[in-house]
């Protein structure tokens, strides 16, 4: 089972490299680019929207939502364009670790206006 999961977490993380770069090929749809591009930013991203020391809630978006999002994205990608994308990202991917700024921005981005939202509703009640 762990041997299972293992590579399924190896084809999930190619599957989003490979997405990335379907990404920038033009053979594809721009609707599909813009999904797969805010899906790998947040994949890459060195931080989670949910922190994952969150008991539960922090695990949902990697189980859950990145997954979820990667296969509609997988859906989008014309065919022939993504299994071309999928062996370069599995020669890559052997390479190194790819991260992304675009990601850690997006994400510090929410959590900043979440704090904000939090910090204003707060002095709100305390007003009332």
């Amino acid at each position: 089972m762990v041997r299972r999961l293992k590579a399924s977490a190896e084809k999930l993380k190619a599957d989003t490299y490979a997405l990335y770069l379907a990404s920038k090929d033009p053979r594809g749809p721009w609707y599909a680019k813009l999904l797969v591009g805010l899906i790998v930013a947040y994949a890459l991203s060195p931080i989670d929207l949910i922190p994952d020391f969150i008991p539960v809630l922090g695990y949902v978006d990697d189980l859950l939502l990145v997954p979820a999002g990667i296969a509609l994205a997988v859906k989008l990608i014309p065919n022939g364009v993504l299994e071309e994308h999928r062996a370069t990202a599995r020669r890559r991917l052997a390479e190194g670790h790819p991260r992304s700024r675009l990601g850690l921005i997006i994400v510090v981005t929410v959590w900043v206006l979440l704090a904000l939202w939090i910090v204003s509703a707060g002095r709100h009640l305390l007003r009332a």
